[in-house]
């Protein structure tokens, strides 16, 4: 089952398995490392609820829930 990046809660890891958004936003999300198969974790959410950060490839990284809602993910058990 596929869920939308923010769908998982702090703690909770997911695999990249699709990334619907327009080309310009795509583009920078594979220059930050984030392609299908990439292992992505959310760490924390801010106290207001946008950004949350992620932990990807070594780096943290945060998203606006408007860009993560176009991340879908399988989540893994960790």
């Amino acid at each position: 089952m596929l869920f939308s990046l923010p769908e998982l809660a702090p703690g909770q890891s997911g695999v990249v398995r699709r990334i619907i958004l327009p080309t310009d936003m795509y583009n920078t999300l594979l220059s930050l490392g984030i392609l299908p198969g990439t292992i992505v974790r959310v760490v924390r959410r801010s106290p207001l609820g946008d950004p949350t950060a992620y932990f990807i490839r070594g780096a943290m990284i945060a998203l606006r829930r408007k860009t993560a809602s176009g991340i879908l993910v399988q989540r893994v058990d960790a």
